[in-house]
């Protein structure tokens, strides 16, 4: 009897043993580290008493005046128990070993903006972007549409691509009207040539260009015809890549109407000033032209900015491509150890949250986001100051595929000093093209 006895209370004992245990545990709210490959583990850090909040950093390129300070003072107001801290970094080569750094040596990054694929790929292989799979909460293919399967990586998401990428050609539409000119809803490389000789007459340029995106035409081309032939060697000899060199080549050096790209790069010139203040009558650029042409005071101006797609360099526009698709793909750090928090934040940035970056240029891809009151938020109390049609067109209506460009970035450099030299006299187009080629021949060989 006493034996039995003594087994009921060695029981309770081992039982009350236990659940204090489970409670010292959890004391602090805490939940398990998360596993890599598993689900992410949910913080239970988000009720009332005396817990501390969670606390967030995440990091980006957009200046925290343009946008994303309001963003996160926003969420934090509604939030006490997440709180974010917006950490801007420079997205230029500098800026991206910054954030690098910070990842792989455990800084504190939470959660961080990608805007390129070549940078994903690389911080999937430094296992710092996290599988998204591990949440079932939230259907990216369905709220962002189709376009964004292209940042898909072995067929997952490690994050969420969160606007709309929109390259145009802002031009004066002032100069338009007085040389009796439409504004282009689609047109060739050409006509753009023959509306920059027009155009000129008024202005220093009929064309400048942000080098980013120069040498986008080719790269159109060239996501349809394939960056290598089907033997597996280079296709940079295609001769839209001739096309492209020739045609710019032409209206440096015949024409006149757009700078000396070797002049460009050695003033660093600000093209962006240069079509706000009124020396270009034309800019081929992207949604970022906003954030300075609402900025009347820094860059005023007297005329009205009209917009048109980026044009094709063939006659036949059945196969063309543009760059675009969404963009700024931002990632949970797959070390962060506040990953549930990260998710309800970047859920909540995508569906809306990030309403006031549409003022920097920005627009929600989210389509929970009315378009019409993204427009008016983009345009704030400078909407008489632009051709609104022509900008709703090449924002929304007009439906030519898109690509993200995912060019490594040795191609890209490879591609750009070899086209330099073209362009500064050195070399002929046949020179730069069989350059090209050899060295990303070598490139591709090394990747075997």
């Amino acid at each position: 009897m006493k034996n039995r006895k003594w087994l009921t209370l060695s029981v309770m004992l081992v039982v009350v043993l236990s659940l204090l245990a489970g409670c010292a545990g959890n004391k602090g709210g805490n939940s398990a580290p998360v596993n890599e490959g598993s689900k992410p583990q949910e913080s239970s850090n988000t009720g009332g008493g005396d817990a501390k909040p969670v606390k967030l950093k995440m990091w980006g390129g957009v200046p925290p005046e343009s946008g994303p300070q309001a963003v996160v003072d926003a969420w934090n107001k509604e939030n006490p128990n997440i709180q974010v801290e917006y950490v801007r970094f420079v997205n230029d080569d500098d800026g991206n070993l910054k954030l690098d750094t910070a990842l792989l040596t455990g800084q504190d990054v939470d959660l961080y903006v990608n805007y390129s694929l070549t940078q994903v790929e690389k911080r999937i292989a430094s296992n710092v972007a996290l599988d998204l799979s591990g949440f079932s909460d939230y259907n990216i293919d369905e709220k962002m549409g189709a376009d964004a399967a292209a940042w898909k990586v072995n067929d997952k998401y490690y994050g969420i691509p969160t606007k709309k990428n929109v390259f145009f050609v802002a031009l004066n539409k002032d100069a338009l009207d007085k040389a009796g000119l439409a504004v282009p809803k689609e047109w060739t490389w050409n006509e753009m040539r023959e509306y920059a000789k027009t155009l000129k007459a008024d202005f220093n340029y009929g064309l400048v260009q942000h080098t980013e995106p120069l040498i986008d035409p080719v790269d159109s081309g060239l996501v349809k015809a394939g960056y290598t032939k089907e033997d597996g060697s280079s296709n940079l000899e295609n001769p839209v890549v001739k096309q492209w060199l020739e045609t710019m080549n032409g209206m440096m050096r015949e024409d006149k109407t757009t700078p000396l790209l070797g002049e460009q790069l050695t003033s660093k010139m600000p093209v962006e000033n240069v079509f706000l203040g009124g020396e270009a009558a034309m800019l081929n650029i992207g949604e970022w032209l906003i954030r300075s042409s609402n900025n009347t005071t820094d860059f005023p101006r007297d005329f009205k900015i009209a917009f048109a797609p980026v044009p094709r360099l063939s006659d036949s526009g059945a196969d063309f491509v543009t760059r675009g698709g969404l963009g700024d793909f931002i990632s949970i750090n797959a070390k962060s150890k506040n990953q549930e928090a990260a998710w309800e934040f970047l859920k909540w940035y995508a569906d809306g949250g990030m309403a006031p970056m549409a003022a920097g240029g920005r627009l929600p891809a989210s389509k929970d986001v009315d378009q019409e009151t993204a427009l008016t938020s983009l345009l704030g109390d400078k909407a008489d100051t632009y051709d609104v049609d022509s900008l709703r067109y090449v924002l929304y209506e007009d439906k030519t595929p898109t690509f993200v460009r995912s060019v490594p970035q040795e191609v890209m450099d490879l591609r750009a000093q070899e086209y330099e030299k073209y362009f500064l006299g050195n070399q002929t187009a046949d020179e730069t093209l069989a350059r090209m080629a050899q060295r990303h021949n070598d490139y591709l060989k090394q990747q075997k």
